[in-house]
């Protein structure tokens, strides 16, 4: 009788252990411990593409594969990968590019890209197939962003250079814990090159308090209520938040777009710690 008293006790001991080791494990896996990413930011490393959406004329969806269904691809907000590929002519080419996926976006990410007619790296994601692999390196980037430091992000942006900015207001709005507003100001030439439109209304509706795009296009259709032309000094003093420590401008778009923006902030009292170009 003692034997199996005994036994009985071992055999309980074990099981509390066991307990134990598995009830660590599943605190370890949900409370929010960081995953090592797929990326490294020294060598190319391979993704196969599995999805492949036209959203336009000129712009499709990527979807590329990670190594598991639960891999993340281990990109901090507001940095971006550069990618490799083959021009027209068959020389290598190699462009940075800014997911719209976050890591909470398991087992894949994904690329929204827009291909001009002469671009080098266009023509490599014009040609891909569902199947094809892209070469990827990363992190890059100097943007570094920790919930809560700042008040208020003004958003510029034009064309392609929605990306980060995107990605940066995802993060920020989908955590919960963090209170930072955001204001976008968004230029293109036509409505039909407004880049990831749906998924910007999206977040203007569902967090109003704390996230507000105004769109600006150089030629407007008819029946459009936004702004006209290119973004103007005005229009950055009535829907970006004013001049303050706890305030940045981040822009990010075509090279005269960019130099415009510039001369727009240094005018309107916004030193050159609150701003930030990607």
């Amino acid at each position: 009788m003692e034997i199996l008293e005994l036994l009985d006790v071992q055999f309980l001991a074990i099981a509390v252990a066991c307990f134990a080791v598995v009830a660590g494990a599943v605190y370890l896996l949900s409370s929010g411990k960081k995953r090592k990413g797929c990326l490294d930011p020294e060598n190319f490393k391979e993704f196969k593409l599995v999805k492949r959406t036209q959203l336009s004329h000129n712009v499709a969806k990527f979807t590329f594969a990670l190594p598991t269904p639960t891999s993340v691809l281990g990109l901090p907000i507001g940095q971006h990968i550069s990618c490799r590929g083959k021009d027209s002519q068959g020389e290598e080419v190699i462009k940075p590019y800014t997911p719209t996926t976050l890591d909470t976006d398991v087992g894949h990410f994904e690329l929204v890209i827009k291909m001009y007619p002469q671009g080098r790296m266009s023509h490599h994601f014009r040609e891909m197939k569902v199947g094809d692999f892209l070469a990827v390196k990363g992190p890059k980037g100097r943007f570094k962003y920790q919930p809560g430091q700042v008040r208020a992000f003004g958003m510029l942006a034009g064309g392609s250079g929605i990306t980060p900015m995107f990605q940066v207001a995802r993060a920020i709005l989908e955590n919960p814990k963090d209170k930072t507003k955001v204001h976008l100001i968004y230029g293109n030439v036509t409505y039909e090159d407004i880049l990831l439109k749906e998924e910007l209304d999206n977040l203007a509706s569902t967090y109003p308090d704390r996230f507000t795009v105004y769109h600006v296009l150089n030629q407007p259709p008819e029946s459009w209520n936004g702004g006209v032309g290119f973004i103007t000094k005005e229009m950055i003093q009535a829907y970006c938040p004013a001049p303050a420590p706890d305030v940045q401008i981040l822009r990010c778009g075509p090279p005269p777009m960019n130099k415009a923006m510039a001369a727009h902030l240094e005018a309107l009292g916004y030193a050159p710690e609150m701003q930030f170009q990607f």
